[in-house]
């Protein structure tokens, strides 16, 4: 696939599942959400449990990461696009799964922390093209040639890394809570070149200062630990539902990618402790009673952070349209598309001459009647 972000870190489950019937290696099968043996076509259940749905201890982490994702495993990086694939010790890297390239060596780098959870593709390969050619017809503003003449790149599922953290908060604050009141006035205005009395009912506010308390439990603040796949075409096909999230399990990987996280885990909880902050203020403004309420201060205390490291699926691909590649992703679990397409200046240009003319059309007719 081309244009793969030079900093994109990818792991790669390479465990052989064999077949029980004529012993090649079976595949994860969004279809069927159990493993088939691409040879033979037999199928076999995936036993799915929430036995590592446990939260680990964020300050704990900081300290001295368990849960590690490099036993017995070693880092390959690809020296044409920056991709750092882990594999088994005995496995060798022939080539970059995502850019192609044949050069490929040995880093010191570990995998980080091993994923608890995982989000099982649901959108099987042929499904998510599917997808992506109604999605493609629907661009209105792009050129006519595109529909028959874009090259549809390699489709690659990889599992994208979140972070999902806890808190209990307790804040203390301090607020403006305004009251609107209301007094007449009579003010002096010209009309046809004199003086003219005229009477009003004006709006005022009067504000009292008010001092409170805010305790708020956040569950499962979900953070991308991905800043190599584009935030915001990933941001374009959320949702994801997490409701079926599941234990990891090699098997779920297999046949697919999984990304290294490239945002680390302090970074994580900046992201996370962000988004706290913001549904803290949203609570408070709730919460007092005005006609006006303005945050003067809030201090906040995080106890009990604990966080997850969960692995999201996606179809990550490109279509090259007059020579310019185009990427686009497809949510592995709904199949809902987003990605850029080319813009016909043309169709552009049409649709706002139109515009300009019924605004115009519009006015004119406003002044007629």
């Amino acid at each position: 696939m081309k244009e793969m972000d030079p900093d994109l870190k990818t792991v790669e489950e390479t465990e052989v599942n064999q077949c029980s019937s004529c012993g090649g290696n079976t595949v994860y099968d969004p279809a069927s959400k159990g493993m088939k043996c691409p040879f033979c076509g037999t199928e076999e259940e995936i036993e799915a449990s929430l036995d590592n749905a446990i939260e680990h201890d964020y300050l704990s982490a900081l300290d001295h990461a368990d849960h590690v994702w490099n036993e017995e495993k070693r880092v390959f990086k690809c020296d044409n696009c920056g991709a750092e694939t882990v594999l088994d010790k005995n496995k060798v890297a022939d080539f970059c799964s995502f850019c192609g390239s044949s050069h490929i060596s040995v880093t010191e780098h570990d995998a980080g922390i091993k994923p608890a959870l995982v989000l099982p593709f649901q959108i099987a390969k042929e499904e998510a093209i599917d997808k992506f050619k109604k999605w493609i017809l629907k661009r209105h503003f792009a050129p006519n040639r595109l529909k028959k003449e874009y090259e549809l790149e390699k489709l690659s599922g990889a599992y994208i890394p979140y972070w999902t953290f806890d808190s209990d908060t307790r804040s203390v604050y301090t607020v403006k809570i305004g009251t609107y009141y209301y007094v007449t006035e009579t003010r002096t205005v010209y009309k046809d070149g004199k003086p003219v009395q005229v009477t009003e009912r004006v709006r005022k506010i009067r504000w009292r200062t008010q001092n409170g308390r805010y305790h708020k439990f956040h569950d499962d603040v979900l953070v991308k630990a991905s800043r190599n796949v584009a935030s915001g075409l990933i941001d374009q096909v959320e949702p994801f539902h997490l409701k079926e999230l599941t234990d990891y399990k090699t098997e779920y990987l297999s046949g697919f990618l999984a990304e290294r996280y490239s945002i680390p885990l302090k970074e994580g909880w900046s992201e996370a402790r962000s988004i706290i902050d913001s549904r803290i203020r949203s609570g408070i403004l709730r919460k007092e009673i005005g006609d006006e309420v303005r945050i003067v201060r809030i201090n906040t205390e995080y106890n009990e952070i604990t966080f997850k490291h969960i692995l999201l699926p996606l179809w990550i691909s490109s279509f090259t349209f007059n020579n310019k590649v185009y990427r686009f992703l497809v949510n592995g679990q709904t199949g809902k598309v987003s990605g850029k397409a080319p813009i016909s200046f043309w169709k552009v240009a049409f649709v706002t001459l139109l515009t300009i003319l019924a605004v115009g059309a519009f006015i004119l007719f406003q002044d007629f009647l």
